[in-house]
């Protein structure tokens, strides 16, 4: 399908021929001059009427809303579930709000004639961003994630899903920020069907489509969702199931990030088996993620977590400003899985059970400690519990052990436990046999210890090993993290656990105890006061059934509180966009946090800077994901005709292979070349020329100055890096050459030009 496109400004700025919704003509349609034939009522009555009952159906839950956010606020809830009930209707009342108030009456995308059935007439359906019932019942929109809803997408003229016709709506922003109805789009599936039900008169067709329109419109700071225009294969995607990993392959242009985005609000919604872990999106890098930080609440989605790779490890949070390894062979070793191992057997090598016997002495009697006894208390935690986590289990195992062979009638077990936990010569034996680590000291003494990383990496050879060594002698500080190192320190964490968590959770302990020392005070006292030994407070307090009682005196309130990681997982489901950059390490970093390797892999072979001579399923294989199912997209919805033409050639000399997409749409702007020294000339005059529209200026990070000196918030410095995934009306390509040979090379010149959804210059 190709067309060209009108340029979204002249829909925008013509004078509305409809209402633009004053209180006495509420119409919610405002069609610009260009489209006057499209404002007949016999074509647009059916539809005002219906988004004028949405729209007074919105207002009545919007109080509605407001008034049980008040009384639930004020109620008084118990301890326990109902609290826990509160927060949550609390919590889900606060979001549909939120979005009521975002939105408005254009949480309506469009309706389709659904093909009538026997006697049964062809029947209207309207299809919003959420549900939406009327007074009685009655259904006025249907969520977009709802299985009624899919033929809204999923219909093509090959395969109608058993649709009569479908209108999609183009909403734009007019005076005092109302919404309005600027465009509709009308296919019809079933010409005959249509005429049977008399609405051959109620329909505008025309080669314009609200969706091509939609493609060529100035680009905003952030990404604007496109559920009104999703396309059936797109579509398809989003509903796939999430049993297996799912790789969605497609060039620029093609949706990828759309699908990824709007496939974790559906699966949110519509797989209730994902509520519990809940879903994990990540995204490339922090300019990616300020972009389309407002599409998942857009689609009414706000428990989703977003974050980019560097931000899985506490060191990474602030990862855009993070280098990357220098040194090339240290930046492939540490990008492999194999020093992974590396780092689990540092970690093994702190757990050192003693070889020799160990004289404890208390005031009854001596103690010996039998190498046996450090052996069985080792094997006490479960398989997989994180070594500062284990370490209490093994020092109870250990002291527990002790005790109960110990201990007699001479000896009460009680105060040989107490005196053993007391001793200093077995406190010490234990530190020295499971010490507190902390996972980034265990990282930085592998690259800083020559010693230690040969004995736990005796495959390295001397050239590798001097590669990875940092340290004092080599003026550099072991603790000077690059992005290559995330990984490594991620899997330390796994494996030692939060050093910060494990102080948290002792501390817990102890003020417990002492909570609990002071209730079995309180009440030895109330016993001691209490004359009648069968009275109702020695019974309550004592009998049977009293350590439910006993219980609630603890003050919850006085008990610091565990603040795990957010992102460590796991996730019921992770999505992945631009995975096609990631190492084995990394891999490793995400599928520790999704067990069940329930994944959405959203990327482009031919967009990967460091190759990727491997098809998806051996790549993937080869981390540990075998079962998995591929799509492909390859229409190019973004970027234009004449961007492609010169863009194509680039990646094809370098990855003959490429999945290079098909782009349905000419901009009419044919790629300029200049001289670096026109850029900020070339700028001034674009920006002169276009009152909206985003720029962006890639490898080239001098800022850009009007004449007065300010800087233009319009416009973008980017590398080809952190210019992936985004996208800009304007790109100014500043010396591609300089980008290199190969397939980096080609890569980041491919990249950086199919950013463009209008103009592409190329400065040499």
């Amino acid at each position: 399908m190709r067309s060209e496109t009108t340029p979204e400004t002249a829909l925008e700025t013509d004078t509305p021929t409809a209402s633009s919704g004053s209180p006495d003509d509420p119409s919610v349609f405002a069609l610009p001059p260009a489209l006057a034939r499209k404002s007949a009522p016999a074509l647009i009555a059916a539809d005002d009427a219906h988004l004028a009952a949405v729209r007074a159906r919105l207002a009545e839950e919007i109080v509605a809303l407001d008034e049980r956010l008040v009384a639930l606020r004020a109620a008084r809830a118990r301890l326990g579930q109902e609290a826990l009930d509160r927060d949550l209707d609390i919590h889900r009342s606060t979001s549909r709000l939120q979005l009521l108030r975002r939105f408005g009456v254009d949480l309506c995308l469009g309706r389709m004639v659904v093909a009538g059935t026997g006697t049964e007439p062809a029947e209207t359906v309207y299809i919003g961003r959420i549900g939406l019932s009327d007074a009685e019942g009655g259904r006025l929109l249907v969520d977009w994630r709802a299985p009624a809803a899919e033929p809204f997408f999923a219909a093509t003229h090959a395969d109608p899903a058993g649709l009569v016709s479908r209108r999609r709506y183009r909403w734009s922003t007019g005076p005092g920020n109302a919404r309005r109805i600027t465009d509709y789009w009308d296919e019809v599936f079933d010409p005959a069907a249509y005429a049977e039900a008399g609405l051959d008169a109620a329909a505008a067709l025309d080669d314009q489509s609200a969706f091509i329109a939609s493609l060529g419109a100035s680009r905003s700071p952030r990404m604007r969702d496109v559920l009104g225009t999703i396309q059936s294969d797109q579509d398809a995607i989003i509903r796939a199931s999430s049993r297996d990993a799912l790789v969605v392959d497609g060039g620029p242009g093609t949706g990828k990030t759309v699908v990824a985005l709007h496939r974790a609000a559906y699966l949110m919604h519509a797989e209730q088996r994902l509520s519990h872990g809940g879903i994990l999106f990540v995204g490339p890098h922090r300019p990616y993620l300020a972009y389309v930080e407002d599409v998942l609440p857009s689609l009414g989605e706000d428990s989703v977590r977003v974050c980019t790779l560097a931000d899985l490890a506490p060191e990474g949070r602030d990862g855009d400003r993070m280098p990357e390894e220098a040194d090339p062979l240290a930046r492939s070793l540490k990008s492999g899985a194999r020093l992974l191992d590396a780092v689990t057997a540092a970690v093994r090598y702190h757990e050192h059970a003693p070889a020799e016997r160990l004289l404890v002495e208390t005031p009854w009697r001596d103690v010996i400690v039998e190498p046996q006894a450090w052996a069985e208390a080792f094997d006490a935690p479960a398989p997989g519990t994180a070594h500062n986590d284990a370490r209490d289990e093994v020092w109870d195992a250990l002291v527990g052990g002790l005790v109960e062979e110990y201990a007699d009638e001479d000896v009460p077990p009680r105060h040989l436990d107490r005196a053993l936990r007391q001793s200093t010569a077995l406190q010490r034996a234990f530190v020295a046999a499971w010490p507190v680590l902390d996972p980034a000291g265990v990282v930085a003494d592998l690259w800083s210890t020559p010693a230690y990383l040969r004995i736990c990496a005796p495959w390295l050879d001397e050239q590798e090993r001097a590669a990875l060594r940092r340290g004092a002698g080599d003026g550099v500080d072991p603790r000077d993290w690059t992005r290559q190192d995330l990984p490594l320190l991620d899997a330390a964490r796994a494996l030692i656990g939060d050093p910060a968590a494990a102080r948290r959770r002792r501390r817990q302990e102890a003020v417990t105890a002492e909570e609990r020392e002071y209730r079995e005070r309180v009440l030895d006292e109330l016993l001691a006061a209490d004359d009648d030994k069968e009275s109702a407070v020695t019974g309550f307090f004592f009998g049977d059934d009293s350590a439910g009682v006993r219980e609630m005196l603890l003050d919850e309130d006085a008990l610091p509180r565990l603040d795990p990681d957010a992102l460590a997982g796991p996730f019921a489901h992770v999505i992945i966009d631009e995975a096609q950059e990631l190492s084995d390490a990394e891999w490793a970093m995400l599928l520790r946090r999704v067990p069940s390797h329930s994944l959405t892999i959203v990327g482009d072979r031919a967009q990967a800077r460091h190759g990727f001579g491997e098809t998806w399923s051996e790549r993937l294989a080869r981390v540990g994901i075998r079962r998995i199912e591929q799509a492909s997209l390859r229409i190019n919805y973004r970027t234009p005709e004449e961007v492609m033409t010169e863009a194509e050639p680039v990646i094809r000399a370098a990855l003959p292979d490429a999945n290079v997409p098909v782009s349905v749409r000419s901009s009419g702007i044919p790629v300029r070349h200049a001289a670096v020294a026109e850029r900020d000339e070339l700028l001034a005059t674009w920006l002169a020329a276009h009152e909206e529209g985003i720029a962006c200026v890639i490898g080239d990070d001098r800022p850009y100055a009007d004449a007065q000196g300010a800087i233009d918030p319009r416009v973008r410095l980017r590398t080809p890096v952190t210019a992936k995934g985004l996208e800009f009306d304007l790109v100014v390509l500043v010396a591609p050459g300089r980008f290199g040979e190969g397939v980096e090379g080609a890569v980041d010149r491919y990249v950086s030009m199919t950013r463009a959804t209008q103009e592409l210059v190329i400065l040499r």
